[in-house]
């Protein structure tokens, strides 16, 4: 479990870290291009070279304009025809680019052994040091290989005890499976949707909740990802809040009534009261929260907390903690991070990009009473690998601290 005090200041390096990725991917596709300049001009003469230079050129400048097109804002959008080819550009490109950046980093490495082991000149190092080099730049092409035909779809099932203070005597033992960041596309099936279905209905919850991004475009099928929703089965029923990628695609209207006409009401600034013999288990939404919009959270949300009930908050964004918190409710749900999609674990802690935007990256937080539980969600946004991250339904049992 996790301590819910936020690092000061941590979302803010966010646009930074960005601009700072772009800039990282850039460059490593300047020294790419240079190297491989180099390489024609030392290896060829005349029509072979120059084709070779302008092949070099050309395809440094379509990469360079991938990179610049997959790190727009999602909310930029594109002709309906385009966006699927969009998506799987930004997939290939943000692919590449992590390969390149090893790559780079590879190279460097081997060359700067060769001179301190003197390798030049001892055929037996130079030859040891290529096949280690060689290696390394396989290792990339394995895991994301691993990560995006495995780990992706290795769909599982947590199920959590949250010690709650104070949780009214009916509710002890109260199942809520939740799924999150759905983002059903090119990269993500209906079969596949189906099974992260089937096993939540498995685990035959009292409630089920949908935390936002059941698709990632507007061009993505979001009947489709609704039609499969309405096959979750829950005793009080199924409740949803909005993510940010319904706000980009301009969906959130169209999502709260073709669910609803399904039978899954999208809480948007509003609540269920839900009776479990004498208890009574409030449940409430909110639309997406901006990051940027840090000083607005939750405004206005503390009119939809019920006293003497267990009040539950969906919201998409699990940075809105802290004020959730402050308001008093005693359980906050929460996506968006996909648990940093890739992650590396070392001592005890997962590494992982993500760190940089939120420090509620996945798993269970308290701050005083209160606790939040971020998951990682079903989909994959951008590069379709997962990582040390791999997608999760979640089942959550409430208890009485």
């Amino acid at each position: 479990m996790k301590d819910g005090k936020r690092g000061a200041g941590v979302s803010h390096y966010a646009d930074l870290t960005i601009y700072g990725c772009l800039a990282a991917l850039l460059t490593a596709q300047w020294w790419i291009s240079r190297e491989l300049l180099r390489s024609a001009g030392r290896r060829w003469r005349g029509w072979k070279r120059a084709s070779a230079r302008v092949a070099i050129y050309l395809f440094g400048g379509a990469a360079a304009g991938c990179y610049v097109v997959s790190f727009l804002p999602l909310a930029v959008t594109f002709p309906r025809a385009v966006e699927p080819i969009r998506t799987i550009l930004g997939g290939a490109v943000l692919a590449y680019s992590a390969c390149a950046a090893v790559a780079v980093c590879v190279c460097l490495a081997v060359r700067a052994l060769r001179k301190h082991l003197n390798a030049e000149t001892d055929g037996g190092r130079r030859r040891a040091l290529n096949v280690a080099g060689a290696l390394a730049l396989a290792s990339p092409f394995v895991v994301l290989g691993y990560g995006a035909l495995v780990e992706r779809t290795d769909f599982r099932v947590r199920e959590i005890d949250v010690p709650l203070p104070g949780l009214p005597a009916d509710l002890e033992g109260l199942r809520v499976a939740q799924l999150s960041d759905i983002h059903l596309s090119v990269f993500l099936s209906e079969r596949e949707l189906a099974r992260a279905i089937d096993a939540a209905n498995e685990l035959r919850p009292h409630v089920a909740v949908i935390t936002g991004d059941l698709i990632t475009v507007g061009s993505d099928p979001l009947d489709t990802c609704i039609r499969q929703l309405a096959r979750l089965k829950a005793d009080a029923g199924v409740f949803g809040c909005m993510g940010n990628h319904e706000r980009f695609a301009r969906v959130e209207n169209y999502t709260s009534r073709a669910a609803a006409a399904l039978g899954i009401p999208f809480l948007r600034g509003g609540r269920r009261q839900l009776r479990f013999g004498g208890s009574i288990l409030n449940l409430a939404g909110v639309d997406y929260q901006a990051f940027p919009d840090k000083r607005d959270y939750l405004r206005g949300a503390e009119r939809l907390i019920v006293p003497g009930a267990c009040n539950v908050l969906l919201s998409h964004n699990p940075d809105v903690f802290p004020v959730a918190a402050r308001q008093g409710w005693n359980l906050q749900l929460s996506g968006h991070t996909h648990g940093g999609q890739v992650a590396i674990e070392i001592f005890d802690q997962a590494i992982t990009p993500a760190r940089f935007f939120t420090p509620y990256v996945y798993g269970l937080f308290r701050s005083g009473a209160s606790a939040a539980y971020v998951t990682r969600g079903i989909g994959t946004l951008g590069i379709p690998v997962r990582i040390g991250a791999p997608p999760e339904i979640v089942l959550l049992r409430l208890r009485k601290a």
